[in-house]
């Protein structure tokens, strides 16, 4: 299988195929599976065919996200268990709810005392096996449902810290009351914390006002299609001459 393959003439979706997007800004996960399967099924004439992906990205990131078809959905769980690289901005001086702009900045902090030193020291102490707290503003499960669902509703919500290990975290770009960043990690870490526990890290508040997952394990963005090249491409329409690397 070559995942680099922009020919859609010889994808087979049915065997199973691995398709990489880059997914748009405020568009959840499943609007670019949905959109994609239907596309696939107008392509080949059928009513069913199974697409998924492999690891959620929130509404308001972009950047990889690998599709799964066919056969290739049973490797599903092998992709999210891959390495990620993200690149983003954290905002220093206030925090959210939801640890990111999908709701409004709750209270506000100072960021006047932050120096180069402090923040380098928010930094390492970052790196290696750390423990976590998801957002409540997130997928996990309970009683079966998301916990975002209650958290939206007002309901108290009670998560549990998690392990996670973060191999590498660059601070690429410093212009308080932003910190841009470069991180890589494992599976299941949320950046959205990361930006809240890095704003208390540095006596202040924060939270992630940008995120681009980059990388997944082998699979790069740099070699994704947008969606609207390859919805192009799967209607035989102009854009399928276009190459998205």
């Amino acid at each position: 299988m070559d995942i680099n393959n922009k020919n859609i003439e010889e994808i087979d979706f049915q065997t199973g195929h691995v398709l990489l997007v880059d997914k748009p800004l405020t568009w959840t996960s499943f609007d670019v599976v949905n959109k994609i399967r239907y596309h696939i099924k107008q392509r080949l004439g059928v009513k069913k065919i199974k697409v998924g992906h492999a690891g959620t990205l929130d509404p308001l990131a972009t950047g990889l996200l690998i599709i799964c078809t066919g056969a290739y959905t049973k490797r599903i769980d092998e992709f999210q268990n891959q390495t990620k690289e993200y690149t983003g901005v954290i905002s220093l001086g206030g925090t959210t709810a939801s640890y990111d702009l999908e709701s409004e900045v709750d209270t506000f902090y100072p960021t006047e005392h932050i120096t180069a030193e402090l923040i380098e020291k928010a930094r390492v102490s970052f790196l290696g096996d750390i423990e976590q707290y998801p957002p409540i503003f997130s997928a996990i499960k309970m009683d079966g449902k998301p916990i975002y669902l209650a958290a939206r509703a007002g309901k108290e919500v009670e998560v549990k810290s998690r392990p996670v290990t973060i191999h590498e975290f660059e601070i690429t770009k410093s212009d308080l009351p932003e910190i841009h960043f470069r991180i890589v990690c494992s599976k299941g870490t949320y950046i959205r914390s990361i930006a809240n526990d890095f704003g208390v890290a540095v006596e202040s508040g924060g939270h992630l006002s940008k995120l681009r997952r980059t990388k997944s394990g082998e699979f790069d963005v740099d070699h994704a299609w947008s969606v609207e090249e390859l919805v192009s491409s799967l209607n035989g329409e102009a854009l399928n001459e276009v190459n998205p690397s």
